[in-house]
């Protein structure tokens, strides 16, 4: 299957305008697993549901919402990419949380790093505070960053966001012990 979605890739980033038909069917089951884990950390009452996300990422993914063409070059590269897009989709609608509930007296976001496995499970967190941290990571570390991301909002084992990434197994453990411990300390603060 990674095959054929990897060709299906290649002929949406060559123009191909039906290859994007042909791969919604192919991935989405993948992608519904990522926003059901996605949205399994978000607060109770959560009203976005895992077929929006995955299919507002999915929009985004194809370019159809801005200007910008999408270029993959496989199967990890297109789902690193969701995970990106999944990410802005949930930070852009934490941000209009709080902006209601500056306004409208909305409840507080619930998000702890369970997901990180920080071992702080007492401790909740912003999504706002992870991404302003995550974008401070991005500044400092780039791979790291994406290391995090890829876990994080795309639910990647640590070894398959490895493989993504093209690191190694003993580089991604690293990689990622670095990032939860930058993120800890930052979060913490």
């Amino acid at each position: 299957m990674r095959g054929a979605i990897t060709q299906i890739l290649t002929a949406i980033d060559t123009g191909d305008q039906h290859a994007a038909a042909k791969l919604l069917p192919l991935v989405y089951e993948e992608l519904r697993k990522l926003a059901e884990a996605r949205l399994s950390h978000e607060r109770p009452g959560q009203t976005l549901q895992a077929t929006a996300l995955v299919h507002e990422a999915y929009l985004r993914l194809l370019g159809l919402q801005n200007a910008d063409q999408p270029n993959w070059n496989g199967h990890g590269h297109f789902f690193a990419a969701a995970a990106e897009a999944m990410r802005r989709i949930l930070i852009d609608r934490a941000r209009a949380r709080n902006a209601d509930k500056r306004g409208g007296g909305a409840p507080a976001a619930d998000y702890s790093l369970d997901t990180l496995p920080l071992h702080l499970n007492e401790v909740p967190i912003d999504l706002l505070d992870l991404d302003e941290a995550m974008v401070a990571l991005a500044a400092e570390d780039p791979p790291k960053a994406d290391l995090v991301k890829l876990r994080f909002y795309a639910g990647l084992t640590l070894e398959q966001a490895g493989r993504v990434l093209g690191l190694s197994p003993a580089t991604a453990d690293r990689h990622w012990a670095y990032a939860r411990a930058w993120l800890f300390s930052r979060l913490s603060k």
